[in-house]
């Protein structure tokens, strides 16, 4: 009886593991489509099999528009701009920044994200939960250096060189997501109340009814 309840413990928690990141797929590929009609998985619909082609695994990257508030701009590859990715747990990002070009704080709910500076020199660096005392880790990277970004945790990448900075960011989830601190605070819709924010940050609640007046990019 007591190696029944141990594999069942056992069984239990490896379930709870599988299912906190995206399932293995149980065929070759699932190649995501907008029609509203076929088989549902990992949150879109499959193309018949029998119709997919080449180019549905396929997608050109052009450089970013780093003409912006910010001086950097985040290229995804996820499912929605190659169906091809659909289920199969991995999608990517190129990141262009002109100089002091920023990637502000902002997390993956759903993907590990792992990093390669192609050019450049980035100052990044992630926040521990607070269970762990949100500990900052930064490290100064420069071409070929590849740096971990662990699953939900806020993190950022700054430009510090003279010159631009690209980097890819691959990601353990087609769909991973991005929240963009500053964003979900001051820009929420409909509004995060006032006075919880004001309350929050410990600020004056002037401060937050300007901040949430204010234009910030990205948020389309």
């Amino acid at each position: 009886m007591k190696g029944v309840y141990l594999l069942v413990a056992v069984l239990a928690l490896t379930s709870s593991l599988v299912s906190a990141y995206d399932p293995s797929p149980l065929q070759d590929f699932c190649v995501a489509i907008k029609e509203s009609d076929g088989v549902f998985v990992n949150g879109k619909f499959c193309k018949d099999p029998k119709t997919v082609k080449a180019e549905d695994f396929f997608l050109h990257v052009e450089p970013g528009n780093t003409d912006n508030p910010l001086n950097a701009q985040v290229t995804p590859v996820a499912v929605d701009q190659l169906p091809g990715l659909n289920t199969l747990g991995i999608s990517l990002a190129r990141i262009d920044f002109a100089p002091k070009g920023l990637n502000p704080p902002h997390t993956h709910p759903r993907g590990t994200e792992i990093l390669i500076v192609l050019e450049g020199t980035l100052y990044v660096g992630f926040v521990t939960s607070n269970q762990d005392g949100n500990r900052l880790f930064t490290k100064v990277l420069n071409k070929g250096d590849v740096f971990v970004f662990p699953i939900g945790l806020v993190h950022f990448q700054l430009n510090i060189g003279y010159g631009n900075a690209v980097a890819i960011a691959g990601l353990s989830s087609q769909n991973p997501g991005t929240v963009i601190v500053a964003n979900a605070l001051f820009k929420a819709v409909p509004p995060i109340s006032v006075e919880v924010l004001a309350r929050a940050l410990q600020l004056d609640n002037r401060v937050i009814e300007d901040l949430q007046r204010r234009s910030w990019y990205g948020k389309d």
